[in-house]
């Protein structure tokens, strides 16, 4: 099932839901995949992984908004955008655990032959082609520091 199909699935259920965040959550997805598809002037079908970068850009501004919100004492303003942050992550692919992020970065560590934090680009490189999806760039960036430094 593609995303735009579970997606109208889950909308639906939401709405006869009654619930606020579920709808605002997925209308904001399906806003995005629109804005997305006209993008390039005729209306095409995004490939998996437009859609999961898609998916991973909305989580991210959630977070980065809740995390303002908490820096200013507005915890009234961040628990909808952390809630909103759960809703969407339903779409993205199983995330990996810290332990096995470090196991896979530690390989492409061994395969580009890196030693020290200059090599800090390459392994980012690789790990984020590889890892697209999987994990969260500042995850990936914090375990190739911790490994390299």
């Amino acid at each position: 099932m593609s995303l735009q199909q579970e997606l109208m699935i889950k909308l639906k259920e939401a709405m006869k839901a009654k619930d606020a965040v579920a709808l605002e959550s997925l209308r904001a997805i399906k806003s995005e995949i629109l804005l997305a598809q006209t993008k390039g002037g005729a209306s095409s079908e995004l490939t998996k992984e437009e859609e999961i970068k898609l998916l991973q850009k909305l989580v991210k501004q959630r977070k980065d908004s809740a995390s303002i919100y908490k820096e200013q004492a507005r915890e009234d303003l961040a628990a909808p955008e952390l809630a909103q942050v759960e809703i969407i992550a339903q779409f993205l692919p199983e995330q990996m655990s810290e332990d096995d992020l470090k196991n896979v970065i530690a390989d492409i560590m061994s395969k580009v032959g890196a030693t020290s934090m200059k090599d800090m680009g390459k392994v980012m490189g690789m790990a984020s082609k590889q890892l697209a999806g999987k994990a969260d760039g500042k995850a990936i960036s914090t375990a190739v520091k911790q490994l390299l430094g």
